[in-house]
């Protein structure tokens, strides 16, 4: 790689961490091209020369940040052997989220997503990535369950995004009921976790009991 390659990278990704600290820290209304350029030093010109635009920027810081924290996630998801660990690995990363100001950044998104035209597919393209991951976990966990054959792991990976999504937003205006939320899921989770553990005999009435539900 070129020197000049290499310093082209290094100014892209300072650019890209810097539209993700301003949209933070600042907010949507205040991000541009001069604040974007003022938090990663450098001169706002290259906002221009590297993206063409801010909403292009945004775009692409979107999606960038969306990369870097599944990779940061990923080991522990791969990790993840029933539903159960799974709700509880979503806590987790909720609170990291909310700590890290990612909780922060995903509201200025989406609100910013009304008003620029890029930013609705960036957003939904970087919660992708979470949905990604979601439907590999359960797939297999959802394997060795009764709900196995009938779940759609693609669905269900959607709803549990958009529940985490929702109670992320949530817990700006009612800490107390997103946490209360956040409980809930735990108790469904271990509730499913119980089904996991009955044996041969009772998993196979469930699964019989869920096909001719599903025939209704």
């Amino acid at each position: 790689m070129s020197p000049e390659t290499a310093k082209s990278l290094e100014t892209k990704n300072k650019l890209l961490e810097g539209a993700l600290r301003t949209l933070t820290e600042q907010g949507i209304a205040k991000t541009s091209a001069r604040t974007v350029a003022a938090a990663a030093g450098v001169n706002q010109a290259l906002v221009f020369y590297h993206f063409g635009s801010v909403d292009e920027l945004l775009s692409a810081a979107c999606r960038y940040g969306a990369e870097q924290a599944v990779a940061r996630f990923r080991p522990r998801l791969a990790a993840v052997g029933s539903l159960s660990e799974l709700l509880t690995v979503g806590r987790q990363i909720h609170e990291e989220a909310r700590a890290g100001g990612h909780v922060a950044l995903l509201g200025q998104l989406l609100a910013g997503a009304q008003t620029h035209e890029a930013l609705g597919p960036a957003t939904a393209a970087g919660l992708d990535l979470w949905i990604t991951e979601m439907k590999e976990v359960l797939v297999r966990v959802l394997a060795a369950t009764p709900f196995g054959e009938f779940a759609d792991p693609a669905g269900l990976a959607r709803a549990v995004a958009a529940s985490f999504v929702g109670i992320e937003l949530y817990e700006g205006v009612d800490t107390a009921g997103a946490h209360a939320a956040l409980d809930a899921l735990e108790q469904l989770g271990a509730m499913v976790a119980a089904l996991e553990e009955l044996g041969p005999v009772a998993q196979r009435a469930v699964r019989h009991h869920l096909r001719r539900a599903g025939r209704n």
